[in-house]
């Protein structure tokens, strides 16, 4: 088992996102989107609720999402960005039934959403088909957003703060950042 990597290239970033968009996979579109801006582990993000992220009293999502990690059990505030929150009003829209528990809900099994294994496989055959470099999983997509926040010149320290790492050593490796970076 080798170690997944960031996403590095902004134009793979995009085309991944479009290749949902454009096969009309909505619930994958946003649960990629959702990823990448969030940077919640896999199983955090598809353990979502629409009460999580949407308050049906004033019909707005949340500013944050509050989660409780699955891995580390530590509870954790989450901003919901424009894009996020864009992204999960077009899965909302999207639904002729809106479930008012899972985002991204399984077609098997009721009030069940999908597995990590079916978002791995979703991730693997949309990158195989897009030709995108890389050992790619979903793992990845926490690992873009730490890697893209440190291109944007977001301070290393709270970038480490968000991965609860103990050094920027570990943060840098984490991220596969190199000498060209």
């Amino acid at each position: 088992m080798g170690t997944t990597q960031p996403i590095k290239s902004k134009d793979d970033i995009q085309r991944l996102k479009d290749y949902f968009l454009q096969r009309g996979e909505i619930r994958n579109y946003t649960m990629i989107t959702l990823a990448l801006n969030t940077s919640l582990r896999i199983g955090d993000l598809l353990g979502l609720r629409w009460k999580d992220v949407y308050n049906f009293d004033t019909q707005k999502y949340k500013m944050h999402i509050v989660v409780r990690e699955q891995k580390t059990h530590k509870q954790n505030l989450i901003p919901l960005n424009i894009e996020a929150k864009g992204s999960l009003d077009l899965l909302m829209r999207s639904l002729e039934d809106l479930d008012p528990d899972m985002c991204f809900k399984s077609r098997i099994g009721e009030n069940q959403h999908i597995g990590r294994t079916r978002a791995f496989n979703i991730i693997k055959n949309a990158v195989k088909e897009l030709h995108i470099e890389g050992s790619i999983s979903c793992h990845s997509l926490r690992k873009t957003f730490g890697y893209q926040a440190w291109k944007m010149g977001v301070p290393p320290a709270l970038i480490m703060s968000i991965y609860n790492h103990s050094s920027l050593e570990i943060t840098k490796r984490y991220l596969s950042i190199d000498q060209d970076d």
